[in-house]
């Protein structure tokens, strides 16, 4: 390792390494660029429910390219008139395509529709399609009378834009929240720049090699899925960078040669970095095992972005650090003689010895404070409507729930029933189900039909969940018979995310105590760490909800919410465990367990701080997208973070550390070298006399390693 490390520090080799890492890097982006595919109907489909064979059946159908739009005609405040009606059958006759079916009017005679095939290939034509029903729909009404279109193309075409210049926006909004922190933790205006060039450069790299990884692997990926990665690359890129700067100026402080504090810093965080990494890889590919296509395209591809952001910051990071002087530091500037971060009494070394004067009333204080902030989880509710999941209502659900006060609820959005077999037969059958206001044949061709089935119950609601339970199974007798449509998908993805959940969230808690376990080469140390990580977690979740449901008035989590969340906040939380934990360890060789606990907080305290606060906000950056999804995982991983960061690492884990004493690295016992140093996690005669007498020791055997 030493070998390796010296190399890249070495001056010809680090000039060298950053020219061809950086010119590569950027010209395997321009010249190869981001692979391209085109989306299919069941990427967000579970694989094999209903939903999703009811949609690759379709597909067989001669106007299966496309979907149906709805243009709503109202008169708000009263019925529409006679030359009204007129007005809108011919404005109705002019929308392309000429509408599927003729004009219905509502009972009520406030209202009437059209329905409009929208045949098209892609979001983006889909959104081109309804724009222009829009535009044609508007034009030459009478006063009074207003248009709005809704339904699924609609509604797909309202969350195409939302992600319209939306992986650019976030692009921007989280490099710049990175340079503020940078800015704000180095106090420099030089350094900064060199972590994030670095990471940003990771980034752009990382987009290009997953979409070429996945498109090998016949993965799904969408837009959301690039604008995720960017955002784990640059926390984790920066966490590591952060990381290693850190050690790098306190290695500075003890060595003349800049080189030379390098590559033991680069030595001494490796470890941490690569175990890390390791661990968020792995927590990362469990994704795979998803039963959502685009799930299992975005474990992947944070998979390999967290590998590429890792191998930049080991590799690129430090050569090109040492290309500049101590000047980089400026103005505050690192001499040797200085006290390193552990030797001196810092305000993290101040809050390790209040923890260690009560180290078990810190304890049951701060288990008190997650469970009542977990007390949430009992109020939670999954399943968030489709009227619920934008941030701010666009005109497709607005029209919606306006065409749902004159007409049958799901009349804008029905269930689609396909089928190869009696037609007749299958429409009947769900015209006789309880909840189902009619139904009708729409599309036939190849041998496949499709039959439209409008529920009566409001769109989200268990009524509705119902109606298609009792559809799937009036017509489950008919042979290749599968019911689909919005009401049925939200359903398939509800029980599948439910599935889920029960498969991957055991297993990442499995795989990282196992990872942990090979780091440490413990048995207790793994077992706490990952068990406070998920009492983060589950706080993190009850406290996000109370201000999902009082603040944002959310109605419910997304069904997806939760284990997302999990996955990233379980992998990303033991990365601040880790760097504590592993500086402890070392530590602890010198100084024993207790008083190892307290210098590597003192080390580690201000780093993992800054790292924490840095990553939090990066998460938070979600919210610049107007999907609740988004902003729901933002919110809790937010949450989370700084709770990993300012609570459990900080007191919760130190505290647990030095109650345990060697105990808590079992049954490996650390094995200190200083004469005199405590053996045991329990405070001695002198205790604290021996580890400030111990600095100088540690300081002569950190120059000899």
């Amino acid at each position: 390792m030493r070998g390796l490390t010296d190399t890249i520090v070495r001056r010809w080799w680090a000039i060298a390494i950053v020219i061809l890492a950086l010119a590569g890097a950027m010209g395997v982006t321009s010249a190869l660029g981001e692979a391209t595919r085109t989306a299919a109907s069941t990427d967000q489909l579970p694989v094999d429910s209903d939903s999703a064979k009811a949609a690759q059946l379709r597909e067989r159908l001669p106007e299966a390219k496309g979907s149906t739009a709805v243009v709503l005609f109202t008169r708000e405040g009263g019925r529409l008139s006679t030359a009204d009606v007129a007005a809108i059958e011919t404005r109705a006759r002019e929308l392309p395509g000429g509408g599927r079916i003729p004009l219905q009017r509502s009972d009520d005679g406030s209202a009437a529709l059209a329905v409009v095939p929208v045949a098209a290939e892609s979001a983006t034509d889909t959104s081109k399609a309804v724009a222009d029903i829009r535009s044609t729909a508007k034009q030459g009404l009478p006063d009074g009378v207003t248009a709005q279109v809704t339904g699924p193309a609609a509604v797909q075409a309202d969350l195409a834009k939302v992600f319209d210049g939306a992986n650019t926006r976030l692009l921007i909004a989280t490099a710049s929240v990175v340079a503020l922190l940078l800015v704000i933790t180095y106090r420099s205006p030089v350094l900064w720049l060199v972590p994030l060039i670095v990471v940003g450069v990771a980034d752009r790299l990382s987009a290009v090699v997953a979409t070429h990884v996945l498109s090998a692997f016949g993965l799904v990926w969408d837009e959301s899925t690039i604008g995720i990665l960017s955002v784990l690359v640059f926390g984790a890129g920066t966490d590591y960078a952060l990381l290693l700067i850190s050690r790098y100026r306190d290695e500075l402080r003890r060595h003349d040669d800049r080189r030379e504090a390098m590559s033991l810093a680069l030595r001494r965080t490796a470890e941490a970095v690569l175990s890390s990494a390791v661990t968020v890889v792995v927590g990362l590919l469990t994704l795979a095992l998803s039963l959502f296509p685009a799930t299992r395209g975005l474990g992947v591809a944070c998979a390999v972005g967290v590998v590429v952001a890792a191998a930049f910051v080991l590799v690129v990071l430090p050569a090109a650090l040492v290309c500049f002087g101590r000047w980089v530091f400026w103005p505050k500037v690192p001499h040797v003689g200085e006290d390193a971060l552990a030797d001196g009494h810092s305000l993290w070394r101040r809050v390790g010895d209040r923890v260690a004067a009560h180290p078990k009333r810190v304890i049951g204080v701060t288990l008190v404070i997650l469970a009542a902030m977990a007390a949430g989880l009992f109020a939670v509710d999954t399943g968030l409507k489709q009227s619920d999941q934008f941030l701010q209502k666009p005109e497709a659900i607005a029209a919606g729930e306006r065409l749902a006060r004159s007409f049958p609820a799901g009349s804008a959005d029905p269930a689609v029933i396909v089928t190869t077999g009696d037609a007749e037969r299958v429409r009947t059958a769900a015209a006789g189900v309880e909840g189902v206001a009619s139904a009708r044949v729409v599309n036939t061709g190849s041998g496949v039909t499709e039959v439209d089935a409008v529920i009566s119950a409001a769109p989200g609601t268990e009524e509705a969940t119902q109606a298609v339970r009792a559809l799937r199974a009036a017509v489950a007798p008919i042979a290749q018979t599968h019911v689909g449509g919005t009401e049925a998908v939200a359903l398939d993805q509800a029980e599948a995310s439910s599935r889920d959940r029960f498969v991957i969230l055991p297993l990442v808690l499995g795989l990282v105590l196992l990872a942990l376990g090979l780091l440490l080469r413990s048995v207790v140390a793994p077992i706490v760490l990952v068990t406070t990580v998920v009492a983060t977690y589950l706080a993190s979740v009850g406290a996000s909800w109370w201000i999902f449901t009082k603040v944002f008035d959310f109605s419910a989590l997304d069904d997806s919410a939760p284990l997302f969340a999990f996955v990233f906040l379980v992998a990303l939380g033991v990365d601040y465990n880790i760097f504590l934990v592993t500086r402890a360890r070392e530590e602890s060789r010198t100084h024993g367990s207790r008083a190892g606990m307290l210098r590597g907080l003192a080390a580690t305290g201000g780093v993992i701080t800054s790292a924490g606060i840095l990553l939090a906000a990066v998460f938070a950056v979600l919210g610049v997208l107007p999907l609740v999804v988004l902003a729901q995982i933002g919110v809790i991983i937010c949450i989370g973070v700084l709770l990993d960061t300012l609570v459990v690492r900080t007191l919760l884990v130190p505290a647990i550390g030095i109650v345990l004493g060697d105990r808590f690295w079992w049954p490996r016992r650390p094995h200190p070298v200083g004469p005199g140093t405590a053996q045991t996690g329990a405070p001695g005669p002198g205790s604290e006399a021996s580890d400030s007498g111990l600095d100088r020791t540690s300081n002569m055997a950190a120059t000899r390693a």
